[in-house]
């Protein structure tokens, strides 16, 4: 019989979320995510502290000091597993921007556009990394200006169809909204269970999906932060599903029917009018969502957070 992640991989493109490289080896992705927190972890591990290792060595003599120097290293160290993972995946990888750059625009399209450099430095082309902004105004607004340049942008940290409609309004290649974490915050308001076909994060994702492709939008979507199997079985047909490996293992596990959830036909057949977003509508109605103003910042704050105990881990290892 045909595994439940075969099965999936016919109607979705399967990515895999995570810095271990044996898993995306042993699932076959057709792309993979990092963030700073999974390459934290990664850095952490025996069998991957030489790439940390191997950027401070190489970038000892960088001529820069202090902060510049550790954040040389950093950049270095993301590219380095950036590379290594696209030896193993035949299409792109996700690598983050800093998050405390995530409300500032100039700041952002400058890392993007250095990493970007490194990555071509190694004989990477641009098509086949994807920089990850958090979708605040300002990511967005940075993303819209690095689209240009042809250096695709990946919009993490998105929980609602407004930042999704301003992501694509600025022709950002892909969007990443947050399903699990969605849930999170639902189950903690209303000290409820849901299934996964009520998901609030599920639904989040499913009216993204049907407003890109009512209105033909070329923007990618691609569900992020999964908190079970279920989430990820009633979306099946979104565009791409970014998956940790524990849910790798429990698809390939099965194998149990997958039926096509999310259909682009259908979406195009619903009424619904398209939405005008302008600065001020954008801020309002993400403030008037309460779910996606705090998912937003506590996400911003995590991934800083982690930013910052990977600093201090370089800053040790430079001495």
């Amino acid at each position: 019989m045909i595994t439940q992640l075969d099965q999936l991989k016919q109607m979705t493109k399967v990515v895999a979320d995570t810095g271990d490289f044996e898993s995306m080896k042993a699932y076959k992705p057709q792309d993979a995510t990092t963030n700073p927190s999974l390459i934290l972890q990664a850095v952490s591990k025996p069998e991957y502290g030489h790439l940390l290792d191997q950027a401070v060595a190489d970038r000892k003599n960088s001529g820069l000091t202090g902060a510049k120097r550790v954040e040389d290293v950093i950049d270095h160290v993301l590219v380095s597993f950036g590379l290594e993972i696209l030896k193993i995946v035949p299409g792109r990888v996700s690598t983050e921007t800093d998050a405390r750059l995530s409300f500032d625009t100039q700041g952002s399209i400058d890392k993007a556009r250095h990493l970007i450099a490194l990555y071509e430095k190694n004989g990477i082309s641009r098509d086949r990394v994807l920089i990850k902004i958090a979708s605040t105004w300002e990511g967005i607004k940075a993303a819209e200006t690095l689209e240009k340049e042809g250096i695709h942008c990946n919009l993490t940290l998105l929980f609602s169809l407004p930042q999704a409609i301003a992501c694509a309004e600025a022709r950002v290649q892909l969007v990443s909204p947050f399903v699990g974490r969605i849930l999170d915050w639902y189950k903690a308001a209303t000290k409820k269970d849901y299934a996964p076909a009520e998901d609030p994060g599920v639904v989040s994702v499913t009216q993204i999906f049907g407003y890109y492709k009512k209105f033909d939008y070329k923007t990618e979507v691609m569900g992020a932060s999964f908190r079970n199997k279920g989430e990820i079985i009633e979306l099946a047909g979104c565009d791409l599903l970014t998956i940790s490996p524990a849910l790798l293992g429990e698809l390939q596990a099965s194998t149990d029917r997958v039926v096509k959830k999310l259909d682009a036909a259908a979406a195009k057949a619903q009424d619904i009018a398209k939405h005008a977003l302008d600065e001020k509508t954008f801020r309002y109605e993400v403030n008037e969502d309460a779910m996606a103003t705090e998912k937003t910042a506590e996400g911003i704050r995590k991934f800083a957070a982690d930013i910052v105990k990977l600093e201090r881990l370089v800053a040790q290892k430079l001495g």
